[in-house]
């Protein structure tokens, strides 16, 4: 003879709670690497029409302490032909490439193949602020950038704020413009 215990109460069903159990973990999980991915974007973009300010508004790139920001025109197919920095004191750059330099006054003074610059990407990393005289004290700084394609030129200029804390973007890339009959696209709108 078997020894057979019955319960006259309901017991919970063990897939039930294992379900729950489990949806709840995911959540939590999706909760925290949305967290984390929102805070380490690698990559932000723009299309070319919206980064030369054609919407209406002036492009924007942020620089921290911690990493360098990329301004990449990989993506467009651009070649950077020549930069402009407004305020270097808080501000390193660099190229990926070979790049014409001008310094001072005298434009005459150049360093660099100015005839075949072939840079693709900029990188700004900003330093501690350096006291350059005749420089006022600013809270960003204006980068302006030629670039040219295929014998057409075009002028980007973007306002280079200083970022506090951790970085939100590595590379800010900017993309060939959308088709002609999208142009709602290259409407942005201010940071």
């Amino acid at each position: 003879m078997k020894n057979e215990t019955k319960f006259s109460g309901k017991t919970p069903d063990k897939s039930y709670l294992l379900h729950l159990a489990s949806l709840i973990f995911s959540a939590a999980i999706l909760l925290v690497a949305g967290r984390v991915l929102a805070n380490n974007a690698v990559l932000r973009s723009m299309f070319s029409c919206q980064a030369q300010g054609l919407g209406g508004a002036t492009p924007i790139i942020d620089i921290w302490y911690q990493q360098g920001t990329n301004l990449s025109f990989i993506q467009a197919g651009e070649t950077i032909k020549k930069v402009w920095l407004n305020d270097p004191s808080q501000v390193t750059i660099d190229f990926d490439g070979p790049m014409c330099m001008q310094f001072g006054q005298d434009r005459n003074v150049t360093q660099g193949d100015c005839k075949n610059s072939a840079a693709n990407v900029i990188q700004l990393r900003r330093i501690q602020k350096l006291k350059i005289a005749g420089l006022p004290n600013t809270s960003n700084t204006l980068l302006t950038v030629i670039t040219e394609k295929q014998g057409k030129t075009k002028l980007y200029a973007f306002r280079v704020i200083y970022g506090e804390g951790s970085p939100e973007y590595s590379t800010l890339a900017i993309f060939p413009d959308p088709p002609s009959n999208n142009q709602a696209a290259c409407v942005r709108t201010a940071k």
